[in-house]
């Protein structure tokens, strides 16, 4: 695989057991650039072990007065050089490809699961959490994978290296191959002390990230109530931490580097005065003590990545393990064999709300939350709900940090092995029935086509009028009848002035990212006439006119039922505006519909719906006659 062919078509099913079982994995995924690079390093790691036995040629030529072996020895010493810029410069060049595909391939997948997922993934796991596994996360997993290839070609250059000193002078090379295993594994009992330390930051750097991205996305609210320095200070708290985290484990990998100087330092002396004593004994040739001593001081430099694969996996494993968490959510099983969507009425079990179909349905909720869960559910985008209780992670349990106390994993719990329920066992919801046929029992695509919701916070991608149109549909609605019915005559009057260079037509003019651009209420529109575009089977609405003025609302109403005619629609409103409009109204209390009838009949029967439509205070529900005060719809417009 080469950069210039990413992404990838299919980037696989990865192994999501566990955080270690995903990054083998990737290896395995790569094993042909894995390859190259083992091999490149070798070649550089072997070609650097030469330069002592060239050097040692060259200097006994020199105390030998041999010219002829003297030109030998630089003969080699440049092609030595030659072969080691040469691997230098392919394994950084394949180690770097193995990096670069390893990170598009985990963001592939990642980017694969949010669009299964939908608005489902931030209600299940943090948006600071997917942002963290997305930018930093996927960055320290391409480390380990491409660190990998270069820690297995400096371990066997270790054991060519040794090897080649115990054949070539055996008093010497015997010190040497005794003392490399030593010094390779010296740090090994530092290594789960520093492995903690770094999951502890990770797992402190991960908090603080979802606690900015928490404070940014609610910056205008906090401004309102007056909560920025309280949320400024949480954030200040958070990052010292992260800031105290980092700096304990930096000081234990500074520990691990200090050893593996020293003890190759003693080697080193060990090995002079060992050697210098049998030259000056006439044992060895100063040539061979200076070939054993070059070759040892260069076993520093693949030693380094003993160090260097310790740490990329320490740092990548519980980034692994925060990938693999968002990647194991999944909806339902759907099967394969309905692939045509159902018609008929849209029924919730959970809620008792029917939508019939081809009739414009709205639902009343008292809490916009719920209102907000119920439109998830009606698209079929919350299936499952995690148990509460410890989350298991794969990669063996709680973990101790540097102070002794208990330091969670990066999932936030005890867990087990990947092997022994490495994924929680979810309740399952029932699910919505479109024409007596679950939602997801139908193909993802199937079940996006028949029903379409559109949220409270509708989303405009950057692009021209006409691209933000250019959306799968059945093509029965037009974009013109689709904009006419949702009022965006105003919009486009303001699109046209702003494309001067494209002759005054909107549906070339550009809209900024997320649509900045626009007013609230021309966003919402905009959003409302590319769901209609869409004509979808069942169009689910939650709070379509909250943005606008309530003339623009009424009329947006009214364009609304005459274009989805016949169709079957359902908007989760409060206002008697649209709710007069609608052909049947549903009042849904505590997640459960207590009433359904007509507006105005709800309006004289049903008192916590009229308490929630015209802003009733509990006293004035109380009060004798309430039931009879509002009596005309102008004057429940009115009061509301």
């Amino acid at each position: 695989m080469q950069i210039r062919d990413l992404p990838y078509s299919d980037p696989g099913d990865p192994d999501i057991r566990s955080g270690p079982r995903f990054l083998l994995w990737l290896g395995r995924n790569q094993l042909r650039g894995q390859l190259m690079s083992m091999a490149w390093g070798l070649l550089h790691q072997c070609s650097l072990a030469g330069l002592p036995l060239a050097a040692g040629f060259a200097v006994q030529a020199v105390v030998d007065r041999s010219g002829s072996r003297l030109a030998w020895a630089g003969g080699l010493i440049v092609v030595l050089g030659v072969l080691i810029a040469l691997g230098d410069t392919m394994l950084h060049r394949t180690a770097i490809t193995n990096w670069i595909t390893a990170a598009a391939r985990v963001q592939q997948l990642l980017a694969r699961k949010t669009a299964e997922l939908g608005s489902a993934l931030t209600r299940r796991v943090a948006a600071g959490e997917v942002v963290a596994v997305s930018t930093g996360d996927v960055e320290k997993i391409g480390w380990f994978v491409e660190a990998l290839s270069r820690f297995v070609s400096a371990a066997a250059a270790l054991v060519l290296i040794c090897t080649g000193l115990l054949l070539y002078l055996p008093s010497l090379g015997l010190l040497v191959a005794l003392s490399v295993p030593l010094l390779a594994l010296a740090v090994l009992p530092l290594l789960p002390r520093a492995t903690r330390r770094a999951d502890l930051q990770r797992e402190k750097a991960g908090r603080a990230t979802e606690l900015a991205s928490d404070t940014v996305a609610g910056l205008r609210v906090l401004r309102g109530i007056g909560g920025e320095e309280l949320f400024l200070d949480r954030y200040r708290h958070a990052s010292q931490e992260v800031r105290e985290a980092a700096v304990r484990s930096a000081r234990m990998w500074s520990l691990i580097s200090a050893i593996q100087v020293l003890l190759p330092g003693v080697l080193l002396i060990s090995l002079v005065v060992y050697g210098a004593a049998l030259a000056r004994d006439g044992r060895i040739e100063v040539g061979q003590l200076v070939t054993v001593y070059s070759a040892a001081a260069l076993l520093l430099f693949p030693l380094r990545h003993f160090e260097e694969i310790a740490m990329a996996y320490s740092f990548s494993r519980p980034s692994a393990k925060r990938a693999v968490r968002v990647l194991s959510l999944s909806r339902a099983d759907r099967p394969a064999s309905l692939d045509t969507a159902p018609a008929g009425d849209l029924y919730d079990p959970v809620t008792g709300l029917m939508a019939p179909a081809g009739l414009f349905t709205a639902v009343v909720c008292g809490d916009p939350d719920e209102a907000g869960r119920l439109a998830e559910r009606l698209g079929g985008h919350a299936q499952t709900e995690p148990e509460p209780g410890p989350a298991t992670d794969g990669d063996g349990g709680t973990a101790k940090d540097g102070d002794g106390g208990t330091a969670k994993d990066g999932d936030g719990g005890t867990a087990k092995d990947g092997t022994d329920g490495a994924v929680p066992k979810p309740e399952t919801v029932p699910s919505v029935l479109l024409g007596g046929v679950p939602l997801d029992e139908l193909p993802l695509e199937t079940a996006r086509t028949a029903v379409l919701v559109q949220d409270k916070d509708p989303v405009l991608l950057s692009g021209t009028l006409g691209e933000l149109l250019d959306v799968p549909s059945s093509g029965l609605v037009a974009a013109e009848d689709a904009l006419a019915a949702a009022r965006c005559g105003d919009v486009l009057d303001a699109l046209a002035q702003a494309s001067a260079d494209a002759g005054g037509d909107p549906m070339t003019t550009r809209i900024t990212e997320r649509g900045r651009s626009l007013s609230g209420g021309q966003r919402q529109r905009l959003a409302l006439a590319r769901s209609l575009v869409a004509d979808p089977e069942v169009l689910v609405l939650d709070e379509p006119t909250s943005a606008v003025d309530s003339h623009t609302e009424s009329r947006v109403a009214a364009g609304i039922k005459e274009l989805r005619r016949g169709r079957t629609t359902v908007v989760l409103a409060s206002s008697p505006l649209l709710l007069d409009l609608a052909d049947r109204v549903v009042l849904a209390h505590r997640g459960t519909v207590v009433a359904v009838g007509s507006h105005r009949e709800l309006l004289r029967t049903e008192p916590r719906y009229r308490a929630v439509v015209t802003r009733e205070t509990d006293d004035e529900i109380a009060a004798p006659g309430a039931g009879d005060a509002f009596r005309t719809i102008e004057e429940i417009e009115e009061r509301a």
